[in-house]
């Protein structure tokens, strides 16, 4: 048997729509992405995959997603938003420096509590204990910009740890998680798809594949893994992209994404079962 990685990117209340539809068609099909070794979690990535391994079904997961009503919040990423996570980016810095930028502007942001933002997340997540070993969630810290990936040895609960991988800077709340506190771990990189070295097998699920720089690309980074792994990467297709619309952060487009991805798996389920077994 192959060590399977899954990846599961970044890409708001839609793109955690369009994953689920995705997985819950892909199973339908006796594809369980589920089933993975390792499974790398990114924002909207993290809140999929703890639901995803979970007591609940790729099923249930789906019908969580078309139902109307939650706690999810309406958010839009406007001009200064986007000034604010895009400017630093452009500048000739490293990562960790322009990590450090944006985290700044997240620390400053006029935002929701945190409170409030985490109830959302535990909505979504349901259990905050880590179900099992091989889950990735990754963050950033917003002072000093590095890294960090979140498991089940990290001592941090897993709703605290989607909280933080999904604390889009300056929309969001930065995340508290002991004296430290963390921002999107989709910032510069949205699938974090390096953390998938070592295994043989990788299937990438990208609601978006937008980055500044070649070496935060999906594509980049799948090159990386080694020309001996086995790699296919999954993004909306057309109409998937018309049913997500334009604000990834609206929920109002949570259910068309599921619908469209559960659609998209008809298509694609092949070539994913292919390499998944």
């Amino acid at each position: 048997m192959s060590n399977r990685a899954l990846v599961l990117g970044g890409g708001g209340v839609t793109g955690i729509g369009w994953e689920t539809g995705l997985i819950a068609g892909l199973a339908e099909q006796g594809i369980h992405l589920r089933e993975a070794e390792r499974i790398v979690g990114t924002s909207a990535g993290s809140s999929v995959a703890a639901a995803m391994v979970g007591k609940s079904s790729a099923e249930e997961n789906y019908a969580v997603q078309i139902a109307e009503g939650g706690k999810e919040i309406s958010a839009a990423i406007g001009f200064t938003n986007i000034v604010r996570l895009l400017g630093p980016q452009l500048l000739p810095l490293g990562d960790e420096s322009i990590a450090r930028m944006i985290g700044r502007s997240a620390l400053n942001a006029s935002t929701v509590p945190e409170s409030v933002r985490r109830a959302v997340i535990a909505e979504r997540v349901g259990a905050d204990n880590w179900p099992r070993p091989g889950l990735l969630f990754t963050a950033l810290d917003a002072a000093t910009g590095e890294r960090r990936v979140f498991d089940q040895e990290s001592g941090v609960s897993m709703i605290d740890a989607v909280a933080a991988s999904c604390a889009v800077p300056t929309v969001w709340p930065p995340v508290t998680i002991g004296d430290r506190r963390y921002i999107d771990g989709g910032t510069l990189s949205g699938t974090n798809t390096d953390l998938a070295a070592g295994c043989d097998v990788v299937l990438v699920l990208a609601p978006t594949t937008l980055s500044l720089r070649k070496r935060w690309s999906v594509a980049a980074q799948l090159a990386a893994l080694g020309p001996e792994v086995q790699t296919l990467l999954l993004t909306p297709d057309a109409k998937a992209k018309q049913a997500m619309g334009k604000n990834a952060l609206d929920p109002a487009f949570r259910a068309a994404s599921a619908v469209a991805g559960r659609a998209q798996a008809r298509e694609v389920g092949a070539a994913v079962g292919l390499l998944w077994h």
